[in-house]
């Protein structure tokens, strides 16, 4: 895809254009979405979370997570050969195993958030893969940096800022989203001066990539502008015709007005951006949803404490089973309209961006 947009260099790894697809779980950003966002030049990330059969309480829970994750990497490998890249939450227990097969399957790059990564680094020593952790603040920014400094003897290869905006899980207090008291533009001008010191200490660049809220092409050319290198964008993709998940899905970020976008307390210890939905109404009016739990597939979630199994809600929406589901979605899901091949919204996205800038 010709882009008139300046291209994001991750190392050694060349992006065209300046947009990392979001990585979407469960089962919602797989192999066909972001090989898909990839052969359009810019980079396609798979969710980790989630794959394989382990909601079948399959007793080999780390096996068939590893299988299922192998499975998607090859083939977005098969239908690209652009840059694709996996996210793996910190907060997963089998999270050193997901990195592992990752690195082995050679990925182009883990984005890993959802808890701060500090011993990323030394799961994949002798691999040649970028490490790119999400932070939500300079301050966790640069803490990073400096455990991966003095332990490993390097830096990330990039940031994703992940703003209060974003859907699904956020690295914010309820307190912090109530009152609305950062910004993302905040956030990224934090980051951007928290690693530049260490850019000139190991003479490499660090980009930074903005996300939460991003929607549109001068939402890109804003953060470009900012100071960002590129952007992380994960709602629009849903409504697109290679994303994986159900029609029912879909047709729920089309219909989702503003007032039904609600934020809810997740079993993972975070709040969670999401649409409304029975389920949720249940779980709001202080019902419990009874589950066996086969596995624990989440260190921060306590089985016997929770009022309902998130990933089983997750799978549901990818299923299309929405009055059993969580459905996740940014804060900009009331501005989606229709369902487009990735084609035709990287065009319209790069379009609108270069005329901006």
């Amino acid at each position: 895809m010709p882009s008139k947009l300046p291209g994001l260099k991750i190392g050694n790894l060349e992006i065209p254009v300046p947009i990392v697809q979001g990585g979407m779980g469960v089962k919602v950003s797989m192999a066909s979405l972001a090989a898909a966002v990839a052969e359009c030049g810019g980079a396609g990330t798979i969710a980790s979370v989630g794959l394989g059969q382990y909601e079948a309480h399959s007793p080999d829970f780390v096996k068939n997570c590893n299988d299922g994750l192998r499975h998607e990497i090859r083939r977005a490998k098969e239908l690209t050969k652009g840059v694709v890249g996996v996210n793996i939450m910190v907060a997963l227990s089998n999270y050193a195993d997901l990195v592992k097969t990752a690195a082995e399957e050679k990925a182009d790059f883990i984005v890993s958030g959802a808890g701060l990564p500090l011993k990323l680094p030394e799961l994949v020593d002798g691999y040649d893969i970028k490490l790119i952790p999400i932070v939500s603040s300079g301050r966790a920014a640069e803490l990073i940096i400096k455990t991966w400094v003095k332990r490993y003897n390097r830096v990330q290869d990039a940031v994703v800022v992940e703003g209060p905006m974003a859907g699904g899980h956020l690295g914010f207090s309820r307190e912090e989203l109530d009152s609305r008291k950062y910004t993302l533009e905040e956030i990224v001008t934090d980051v951007i001066a928290a690693v530049k010191p260490y850019e000139a200490q190991s003479g490499r660049e660090i980009p930074v990539i903005a996300g939460g809220g991003v929607f549109d092409g001068k939402d890109i050319a804003r953060f470009l502008k900012l100071g960002a290198k590129g952007v992380q964008m994960a709602t629009r993709f849903v409504v697109t015709n290679e994303c994986s998940v159900a029609e029912e899905f879909k047709q729920a970020y089309i219909a989702a007005e503003e007032k039904d976008v609600v934020l809810i307390k997740s079993p993972v210890g975070l709040p969670g951006r999401a649409i409304r939905t029975k389920f949720i109404d249940r779980i709001e009016a202080g019902e419990t949803i009874p589950y066996k739990c086969a596995f624990r597939c989440l260190r921060t979630c306590d089985p016997t404490q929770v009022p309902y199994c998130i990933a089983k809600a997750m799978l549901n929406a990818a299923d299309g089973k929405l009055d059993e589901a969580v459905v996740f979605a940014g804060s900009n899901v009331s501005r989606v309209k229709k369902i487009v091949p990735v084609r035709e919204l990287m065009d319209e996205l790069v379009s609108e961006a270069s005329a901006s800038l």
